[in-house]
């Protein structure tokens, strides 16, 4: 192996592809409608202190997380593309690309994918809504 393939060796070891299968159908999250996709980037065997897990997860159009609550923890949805509706605390409003979104300890709170329904106000087809979702872990350490 030349030092160039060693490098890109090596490198290729470090990063991870989301298009070579690492996204794993969920069906029913938290009582949501569809089939939704998600890779663990980080949980609590590899993560920074104090995080629980970090997931890249990737909604199709009508696919939702159901509405859900959490125990101590806080969980933080960041939207990085796509639209949808969010709900958290019974309070329902609209989501878009570069809205960070708090979900408290013990708080209520789900997601949907409405794009391309009556609801979604561009109408059409619909698109993949893409976020980042972000658990801290109960200040004290592990539950």
């Amino acid at each position: 192996m030349t030092p160039s393939e060693t490098t890109r060796a090596v490198t290729r070891a470090r990063v991870s592809n989301l298009h070579e299968g690492l996204l794993r159908a969920v069906t029913a999250d938290h009582d949501g409608i569809g089939t939704i996709h998600v890779h663990r980037a980080f949980d609590r065997m590899r993560a920074p202190a104090g995080v629980a897990f970090i997931d890249l997860v990737v909604m199709p159009p009508g696919t939702s997380i159901g509405t859900h609550r959490h125990g101590d923890d806080e969980e933080t949805y960041v939207i990085l593309s796509g639209r949808g509706r969010m709900v958290v605390d019974g309070e329902e409003f609209a989501v878009g690309p570069g809205d960070v979104v708090v979900n408290r300890p013990h708080g209520e709170h789900g997601l949907t994918n409405d794009s391309g329904t009556d609801s979604d106000s561009a109408g059409g087809t619909g698109t993949d809504l893409h976020l980042l979702v972000f658990e801290l872990a109960p200040i004290g350490g592990a539950r």
